[in-house]
């Protein structure tokens, strides 16, 4: 019994329970419900019992006469109950069985033996399925906080991150770690030991393999990165880290992390930092926050027909959550596919575009990271002052107020100064093909079929030119989130260069 109960616990004493009886050993709720059980009684044994019915009837019978045990013959078989542990309550589960007659000489001063082992076993798991379920809310918790902060709600996720350890760190850096399979319960306790507990651990609602870490900007007080600290400790995983981003802005932390990623796959040291400044929101200016404001208005003035249907803050969340993980977006935002499909037709038609195109994709996330973008820290325009009002949104000083286009706003000096910037890792004598790869796949709207073709060569061999075109840009493209939005509005901006 007791090599049983400590390498097997309860299933593996029932199932010896079961075999000893000659029949059937379970374990019952204080209402009579079967919990656990093994065995069987034969079927080909005269008037086989009801076995569920027969325990139910045990338990009630107990319960009613206040007994300490409890036996009742069927004519062929025999029920035996006996309660585990004692409990004030009543509510004590109850070890069951059904053997059958004449029951075997000694078995009943074994079921009392194994009381004991079996007892404590069944206590020790309760206790473990408790401490799953508290691992699984704190950590569905921290998932919504993470989204909230993703969403830029973040009044909302300090309020609810005041309930769990560590405290939000203001600035921040966002770390992705990609971890060898199954280990990621164990990266997750290796990070928090490397920086004593100071970084929001998340495991990732949408790739099984990757943690997420907000961890604070300064060092550890070792003088070590975390991120580095993470990637000598564990053998074949890969960081990616931003740059430092106040915690306003974690959704940019993340991107930039995912994009810094997909470069530490090929890096030696399988650690790298995000190295491309800044984001296109930040470079905008007054006439692009008019812009994305008019373009954003009919989805952010949406009022729902139903009050079952999403309002204007969870549509938005919806197509920012779509544009970055696209069809993962299902398992970040917890809906089913059709449920994703449904929204992202409505958002099409509130604002009048085709999200099957990635021109439109593009353009519907500038908006919305324009939106995320706090005014003040825009580059203003030329010669324009700018007044922040008490909700820190800036308006142009003078009194136009017309939506500009999208070309219009890339053709901002900054703006080309921005695209430059991104395209320039092309530059080299690899320059062409890769600028001509680049070009393929996002006139083929990101498909890969599409692009082999337009190349005319295998679809294998345009993933390895699109992989070789990564570690040059430093930017993800095959896995969402994906650079392909900046990608296009850069080379659009060349397109539109006054």
């Amino acid at each position: 019994m007791q090599r049983l109960a400590r390498n097997g616990g309860t299933a593996e004493l029932l199932r010896w329970l079961s075999g000893r009886a000659d029949g059937w050993a379970g374990i019952a709720g204080s209402d009579g419900t079967v919990l656990s059980a093994s065995g069987t009684v034969a079927p080909d044994a005269p008037s086989p019992p009801d076995v569920p019915r027969l325990v139910a009837d045990g338990v009630r019978a107990l319960a009613e006469r206040g007994a300490l045990a409890y036996s009742h013959d069927t004519g062929a078989h025999t029920a035996l109950l006996f309660p585990l542990y004692a409990d004030d309550r009543g509510a004590a589960p109850l070890l069951a069985v059904v053997t059958p007659r004449p029951v075997a000489a000694g078995l009943a001063t074994l079921l009392a033996d194994v009381l004991m082992p079996l007892s404590l076993c069944w206590e020790t798991e309760a206790v473990e399925r408790k401490r799953r379920r508290v691992d699984l809310a704190e950590s569905r918790g921290r998932e919504a906080v993470l989204h909230l902060l993703m969403t830029g709600q973040l009044s909302i996720a300090r309020q609810v991150a005041g309930a769990l350890r560590p405290r939000l760190p203001d600035p921040v850096r966002v770390c992705v770690v990609e971890c060898p399979g199954g280990s990621r319960d164990e990266v997750a306790r290796v990070c928090a030991e490397a920086d004593g507990g100071r970084s929001w651990i998340v495991r990732c609602p949408v790739y099984a393999r990757h943690l997420i870490l907000v961890m604070p900007a300064e060092e550890t007080p070792e003088g070590t990165a975390t991120d580095e600290a993470v990637a000598a400790l564990v053998d074949h995983c890969v960081v990616g880290v931003s740059e430092q981003v106040p915690l306003a802005d974690t959704a940019t932390g993340y991107r930039q992390a995912f994009h810094a990623l997909a470069v530490a796959r090929e890096h030696p040291a399988r650690h790298v930092r995000f190295g491309l400044t800044p984001e296109p929101a930040l470079v905008v200016g007054s006439a692009g926050r008019q812009w994305a404001e008019a373009l954003l208005t009919p989805l952010l003035t949406h009022v729902p027909r139903r009050a079952q249907d999403p309002g204007s803050q969870e549509l938005a969340a919806t197509a920012a959550s779509w544009l970055a993980f696209s069809s993962h977006a299902t398992g970040h935002l917890k809906v089913h596919r059709n449920t994703l499909a449904a929204r992202l037709k409505l958002i099409g038609e509130l604002l009048g575009l085709d999200l099957h195109r990635l021109a439109d994709q593009s353009a519907l996330d500038l908006a919305l990271r324009i939106r995320a973008t706090p005014a003040p820290v825009c580059t203003p325009d030329p010669g324009e002052p700018t007044r922040t009002d008490t909700g820190g949104a800036a308006a142009p000083a003078h009194a136009n107020g017309a939506a500009q286009d999208l070309d219009e706003v890339l053709r901002r000096p900054a703006v080309q100064e921005w695209a430059a910037r991104q395209l320039s890792p092309m530059g080299g004598p690899a320059g062409p093909a890769a600028e001509e790869t680049l070009r393929a796949w996002l006139g083929c709207e990101g498909r890969l079929g599409p692009t082999a073709a337009e190349l005319g060569i295998s679809v294998p061999g345009a993933r390895k030119r699109l992989t070789r075109l990564e570690t040059v840009l430093q930017r993800s493209l095959l896995r969402p989130p994906s650079a392909r939005y900046d990608l296009w509005l850069a080379l659009r901006a060349q397109e539109v260069k006054p």
